[in-house]
């Protein structure tokens, strides 16, 4: 796991000085502690912080071929870069390391750009063609590995983390509106935006190529929900297992001292298990809880740690982590207010005293439709399916208007919230029930003048583009594919990367080896959301592996005692930061300070949309004053 970084200049063809690299590579050498490499030559310049995990000794970077033509730095594992080894060794290529980084070079060589087809792990990857004279950027397929450049048409300057492209000089910081009404929406910046005009995110599955002819933007790799196979319950669990163990064998590759995450959850635990029955050793596991029992998973963790066995280490979130948010707005480079990123910051942290490399769960609720959401969407859609649209349109929506608030209610009990999804499309109501802050409320909180330059800009559209794209699948599996282009690659994995990285600390999910993906996308959505019960093929392919415990108890949500916070512990830090820091015009205080009154009288529990200003105005006096 490293870091890179580099400038092309496309037009002028100028050198790119070293200490402007090294400025770059310093921005993000907690991705790199061991050591930096730079490459310059001509127009381009290359740097890299690197992690070692796979062959120590020899594995530096950037890394070259024979003839010093194709130059490539390189963030992430691949899994299969021995197979790809023997492969191109036959075809005549020549290694000087052992490691998977080279293999990058002279698959290029052998493939061009279908090179990347070929590899099974998780990358950002910078690609120098002296002879092409152009720059390829690469990102894994479902987006574990960051990938951000910035493009003028004369100059690009990429790096795995903003604030190493932001240290260079001429890059500004425009803030795209678009991207911050986004982000009151989901509460974070989905890709290919960033939260800056000049900052782009490569998206995952795809490549960009940089040369004089411009810039082209290519997709590799997608993963179709729509063509589901034929095959019964037990020959699912069959071929499951199977799949999902080799993913696991392969991401224990490691010369560095290597564990897991384990929150107690399905996803977590069958990691835990299958490493336990692959190395047959004890696995170092790592925990964490919270004070609050509500929100606190650890009793299960040790119930999955004692049946296997495992090294586990534990840790107690205590409301004091609430001062850690700065650190998490100066690691996420944008606003960013999935509030776990907390518990996964303190998690990472935890392992890294013990190991360099930790496997996670990451990916099962996706794939396999683990969320609670997917069911009362699933209801919703149903019963959309039944009436015509020019009923539930006129029906629902003013049994939407007449219906009292209830937004303090559980869901299940949310009349109001039922009836306006109903009111709308699929897409239009899926979206609204994942809203962190409704549109109502969002268009309150933004600025008069930032409403009137959005003017119709609806992040809805967002979505929609992938449920369109996915139209010939299931009404289920279109809200998995969505959230796979979304929630998971520009939430999940980005929260883990962050906090992880913070700690240079390397992280792998075998739920989301792309062989697993294409396997999970082809169960058909009947096998997985059965009832109000998810996931149901990957916890029948786990019995007798897991107790029936672990596997049937209710989810719980990697959360954090938010609305408490706000009243106690976090209440005058909150405070300070949102009513007496210097502001730019983005937010309207006003409807902060309303927001702020209902929630300290107990009137209303405000605890997500204060978490979401709070976060942007950490972030705002980091990256804008």
């Amino acid at each position: 796991m490293c870091g890179i970084c580099g400038v092309f200049n496309v037009g002028s063809g100028d050198p790119v000085p070293v200490p402007l690299l090294k400025k770059m590579a310093d921005t993000i050498a907690h991705r790199g502690p061991d050591e930096e490499g730079f490459f310059s030559n001509g127009p381009v310049g290359l740097a890299h912080r690197r992690l070692s995990i796979i062959d120590v000794e020899g594995g530096h970077q950037p890394q070259t071929n024979e003839d010093q033509s194709v130059w490539v730095i390189f963030n992430g594992e691949i899994y299969n870069f021995q197979e790809l080894r023997d492969f191109l060794i036959t075809k005549g290529h020549i290694f000087k390391t052992r490691s998977d980084t080279e293999v990058i070079v002279h698959l290029y060589e052998e493939k061009g750009e279908d090179c990347f087809q070929a590899l099974r792990g998780m990358f950002a990857i910078a690609i120098w063609d002296s002879r092409q004279q152009q720059l390829l950027l690469a990102r894994d397929r479902v987006g574990k590995k960051p990938l951000f450049y910035s493009y003028n048409g004369k100059r690009v300057v990429f790096g795995s983390e903003m604030k190493a492209i932001l240290a260079a000089p001429d890059v500004r910081r425009d803030v795209d509106l678009e991207a911050l009404s986004d982000y009151f929406s989901l509460l974070y910046v989905p890709a290919p935006k960033s939260i800056f005009k000049s900052v782009r995110k490569v998206l995952p599955g795809h490549y960009v190529v940089i040369s004089e002819r411009g810039l082209r933007d290519e997709e590799y790799w997608d993963v179709d929900f729509s063509q589901t196979l034929v095959k019964s319950e037990s020959e699912w669990c069959e071929l499951l297992m199977e799949t999902y163990q080799e993913a696991v064998r392969l991401r224990l590759i490691s010369e560095v001292p290597l564990g897991a995450f384990l929150s107690g959850g399905i996803d977590s635990s069958s990691v835990v298990a299958l490493m336990s029955r692959i190395t047959g050793k004890p696995v170092i596991t790592t925990s964490i809880g919270f004070e609050e029992k509500e929100f606190d998973e650890l009793d299960y963790a040790r119930q999955v740690a004692k049946q296997f066995n495992t090294q586990h280490y534990e840790q107690v979130v205590s409301p004091d982590a609430a001062g850690i948010i700065e650190k998490l707005a100066w690691h996420y480079d944008e606003p960013f207010a999935d509030s776990s990123a907390i518990p996964t910051y303190y998690v990472s942290k935890l392992a890294r005293e013990h190991v360099t490399v930790a496997l996670s769960g990451d990916g099962g609720d996706e794939f396999f439709a683990g969320y609670r959401r997917y069911v009362f969407d699933n209801r919703e859609e149903q019963l959309r399916g039944m009436l015509p649209p020019w009923f539930r349109r006129s029906v629902f929506g003013t049994l939407a208007t007449l219906y009292p608030k209830a937004d303090w209610a559980p869901r299940v009990f949310r009349g109001k919230a039922t009836f306006e999804n109903l009111a709308r499309s699929h897409i239009e109501g899926y979206f609204r029930s994942i809203s962190a802050v409704q549109p109502e409320v969002k268009m309150q909180l933004l600025h008069p003048q930032v409403r009137e330059m959005l003017g119709t800009y609806d992040t809805a559209n967002v979505l929609r583009s992938y449920y369109e794209k996915a139209q010939h699948a299931d009404p289920i599996a279109r809200i998995l594919y969505v959230d796979v282009k979304t929630y998971l690659a520009d939430d999940i994995l980005a929260k883990v990367d962050r906090a992880s990285m913070a700690h240079s600390l390397e992280v792998r999910a075998p739920l989301l080896d792309h062989r697993l993906m294409e396997l999970a996308a082809s169960i058909p959505p009947s096998f997985k959301l059965q009832g109000t019960t998810g996931k149901h093929i990957l916890k029948k392919s786990l019995e007798g592996t897991l107790s029936h415990d672990i596997l049937y108890r209710s989810k719980m949500g990697f959360a954090v005692p938010l609305e408490r916070w706000f009243r106690v512990e976090l209440k005058d830090l909150a405070h300070t930061m949102l009513f007496e820091e210097p502001a730019h015009q983005y937010i309207h205080m006003d409807t902060v300070k309303t927001l702020w009154k209902e929630h300290q009288s107990g009137l209303r529990n405000r605890a997500t949309e204060l978490w979401t200003v709070l976060m942007f105005r950490m972030w705002e006096r980091q990256f804008l004053n």
